[in-house]
């Protein structure tokens, strides 16, 4: 029996190597990497390619629209996305933030693909600029670029010159204008600096990124235009896509040269970019910026001005009330902020503030209307020519003007009339008006204490102890102080 058993168990040890070994194989099955179409729980089933952010921008190119745009880089960069899209449409806009926009890009520590989109859109003027600086120019079809010319040489009343051409003319790689050369329509030596400052800076824009330098001069000196399918021909841009699906699948696999423009050492050389099947990030424009948005806006930023001025002005007229001040203050400060991001003619800002304060002396120093009819036409006609720039969207209309110009007369006016009554009420009663009125404890300050006197604050002085919204009755004015007693210490008949 001793026998059998150590038999059988001699057999058992024997078979244990062989559970051991099956053991072994089961866990490292477990641990293999999982073969390709079977993840392993919890693994991705395969690594996506990095994420394309997309940045909207939406008319004219202002202080906004560059903050926008830098932020929107920035945050991109620091998600490690492989690639902005922006997808662009605008009339053009300021000179300043376009520059910036430029620099954003030129800067960008990833690669920016501009794209003029939807159908219908354009990018015309700063716009041509903005495309020229990204690393891919592309558009969508029935779109156009060009009319690059400074505004101020190509606005209403220059001379027609050669401010266009067909098509056909366009397509031409031809040089048409170096740096220097003379522009019909470029009269003086301010509009000539401007022309031949905005040809060398849209021509090196086009030759660092290997795109036809002739023909971006001569957007600028000639405002010349062209519609997707001729600017791919003649080699302004690199894609015409009908969509940003379109545009990913034609850039999967190009490589993009970032080194030119950026900080050196900063980013790689090149990069590949792997856009087929990349997630889609939309970056909205935030609370600041659409705040940014309007309050640059030059209707709006004139009327903050005007109610801060008012604001304050009712504040010092009537000290005590605070909301007018706090409001006029804050007002103040965002007009004030939203004109200093704006080109401004500081005749036009002097001629508002002349008008202004020819309104408020016609307040306090009636002239039987000719300080307000003065501060008026000074107000009109600084609030038009207050923008220095013929750009769209960038002027204060007439149909703001007039209508704020007159508010404020009729504002001013009833200031005026309150005024008049009021000095008409102390020149009649003299010093001892005030006596035998009845007046309310309003706080104190310190070893002061404050009555309201038929709407005017005063300090007061009483023998008795006074409480906040307790009525008393003035005895005598002593100076700018009153003498004061509770109405219930009134003798009967005094």
């Amino acid at each position: 029996m001793t026998h059998a058993w150590f038999a059988d168990a001699g057999a058992g040890m024997l078979s244990l190597p062989r559970v051991l070994v099956a053991c072994a194989t089961f866990l490292l099955l477990l641990m293999w990497p999982p073969a390709a179409g079977a993840p392993a729980a919890g693994a991705p089933a395969a690594a996506a390619p990095p994420g394309v952010t997309v940045l909207t921008v939406n008319g004219a190119i202002g202080p906004a629209t560059a903050d926008y745009g830098a932020r929107g880089l920035e945050r991109a960069a620091q998600e490690r996305r492989q690639l902005v899209i922006i997808a662009l449409d605008t009339p053009g806009g300021l000179d300043t933030s376009m520059r910036a926009v430029v620099k954003a890009i030129l800067g960008a520590r990833l690669p920016v693909a501009v794209y003029v989109a939807p159908s219908g859109a354009r990018a015309a003027s700063a716009g041509t600029f903005i495309l020229m600086a990204s690393h891919i120019a592309a558009m969508a079809p029935g779109t156009n670029l060009g009319a690059a010319t400074p505004v101020q040489l190509g606005g209403p009343g220059s001379g027609s010159g050669e401010r266009g051409g067909t098509s056909k003319d366009t397509a031409k790689d031809g040089p048409a204008g170096r740096a220097g050369k003379a522009d019909p329509r470029a009269s003086t030596s301010m509009e000539r600096k401007q022309l031949n400052d905005a040809a060398a800076y849209i021509r090196a824009l086009a030759e660092l990124r290997g795109r036809n330098a002739d023909w971006a001069e001569r957007s600028v000196r000639e405002a010349l235009s062209l519609p997707a399918a001729d600017a791919l021909n003649a080699r302004v841009i690199d894609h015409v896509a009908a969509d940003v699906a379109a545009l990913l699948a034609q850039v999967d696999g190009r490589q993009v040269a970032l080194r030119a423009g950026a900080v050196p050492g900063a980013v790689p050389d090149a990069v590949t970019l792997h856009t087929r099947g990349a997630t889609l990030h939309h970056a909205d424009p935030d609370w600041r910026t659409r705040l940014l948005a309007v309050i640059s806006d030059p209707s709006v930023a004139l009327i903050l001005m005007s109610i801060g001025i008012y604001g304050l002005l009712f504040e010092f007229m009537s000290p005590g009330a605070v909301a007018p001040g706090v409001v006029g203050g804050l007002c103040l400060l965002l007009g004030l902020y939203g004109l200093h991001l704006l080109p401004l003619n500081y005749a036009g800002l002097g001629l508002i503030l002349l008008g202004l304060a020819f309104m408020v002396g016609e307040a306090f120093l009636p002239s039987f209307g000719v300080l307000g009819l003065g501060g008026m036409a000074a107000f009109v006609a600084g609030a038009l020519i207050l923008i220095d720039t013929d750009l769209p969207g960038y002027g204060v209309p007439a149909g703001v003007v007039v209508p704020l110009a007159i508010v404020s007369a009729l504002l001013l006016a009833g200031m005026a009339g309150v005024a008049l009554k009021t000095r008409r009420r102390a020149a009649a009663g003299g010093p001892n008006a005030l006596v035998g009125s009845l007046a309310e404890v309003i706080g104190t300050s310190g070893t002061d204490t404050w009555a309201n006197v038929n709407g005017e604050t005063w300090r007061v002085d009483s023998s008795a102890a006074l409480r906040p919204g307790q009525t008393v009755r003035v005895l005598a004015r002593k100076g700018a102080r009153l003498e004061v007693v509770p109405v219930n210490d009134v003798k009967q008949g005094e």
